[in-house]
């Protein structure tokens, strides 16, 4: 971006802040395409002109992170861009440098910022409105939206369509969780039931807005904590760790109640059309057990393999929003 550009950018406060934070925030058709667009790259990874030639971007990652970290540097290398990697100790936020102040370093160096910092997705949206840059939210406290285009795109691979999916989450309701509940709300004839442990279940307020559009697109959300109401006739089971990254649960004998939520054969047995799907790392033996999560109906190193593919498509789709708007 040049000065000149920047100048009419106005104010920080003024300019809107890109990029993207959340499902519930994208239009239904922006979203199919990036879920689309990724079964594509799964398919032939070559499929593109190197969008991102000519851009540097940053990769922000102060939590652990294996998959999404890999993924989006790999898929801003493979569509063209220089990356610069930052980690959790390397920018002067830790000596008390503002949002604000880095948000403007960083528009004035970086052409985009892929960003994974645990922390409230405000954080994400002040940098991309102080730097005037666009920031993918690679997993905030809130909701973990990339993830979600990965598990959607998962299940159209598989299934050869999202419409009318039935799945059955299991577990914590975290960010994986909110961002599927957002992404399914999307598209008609879903039904997701969300078997979470009580206290640990998806926000209030995050199911009411996924809901909403659930309802508009004559989709089902529900969340339950009781085994007994988890139906059977489903086409996905998908589970997560028990212990989401960045967080630390608020009493000492948690596992004990999360101890029913266990996916092993019987769990699976009960639901015999249904494919596995896990977001990982996997803790067998906690949430899963190794039979099942390496069994014949796991997806989950294709899920895993799609966080590139998926990475790839959101990173073009911001690449061809940038020249259109040049």
């Amino acid at each position: 971006m040049t000065a000149e550009s920047r100048s009419l950018l106005g104010t920080p406060e003024s300019v809107p802040e890109t990029g993207v934070f959340s499902l519930s925030e994208l239009d239904g058709k922006h979203l199919d395409a990036l879920v689309r667009r990724s079964c594509d790259f799964f398919a032939a990874r070559g499929d593109h002109d190197r969008p991102l030639r000519d851009t540097i971007a940053g990769i922000l990652f102060t939590k652990t992170s294996t998959r999404t970290r890999t993924a989006f540097t790999t898929a801003a290398l493979r569509l063209g861009a220089q990356v610069i990697s930052y980690g959790p100790h390397d920018l002067q936020l830790e000596t008390g440098e503002s949002l604000e102040d880095t948000g403007r370093v960083f528009g004035r160096m970086l052409d985009l910022l892929v960003a994974r910092t645990a922390g409230p997705v405000e954080q994400l949206r002040t940098l991309s409105r102080y730097g005037g840059i666009p920031v993918v939210n690679a997993m905030g406290q809130e909701e973990h939206p990339t993830q979600g285009v990965c598990d959607l795109a998962t299940i159209n691979l598989h299934f050869g369509a999202v419409e009318g999916v039935k799945v059955l989450y299991v577990g914590e309701g975290n960010n994986s969780a909110v961002a599927l509940a957002h992404g399914l709300a999307h598209y008609p004839g879903t039904e997701l039931t969300l078997l979470t442990p009580p206290g640990y279940g998806v926000p209030e307020h995050e199911l009411a807005a996924a809901r909403s559009r659930a309802g508009a697109n004559g989709s089902v959300l529900r969340q339950t904590h009781s085994l007994d109401e988890a139906p059977d006739a489903v086409d996905v089971v998908y589970t997560t760790r028990w212990q989401t990254t960045g967080t630390s649960k608020p009493d000492a004998d948690w596992r004990e109640l999360f101890r029913p939520y266990y996916i092993d054969e019987a769990f699976m047995g009960r639901r015999p059309g249904a494919v596995l799907m896990h977001d990982l790392p996997a803790h067998r033996g906690d949430e899963i057990s190794a039979g099942v999560l390496e069994g014949e109906r796991t997806l989950a190193w294709t899920q895993a393999e799609m966080k590139l593919t998926s990475a790839m498509a959101v990173l073009e789709s911001l690449a061809t929003a940038r020249r259109d708007s040049a």
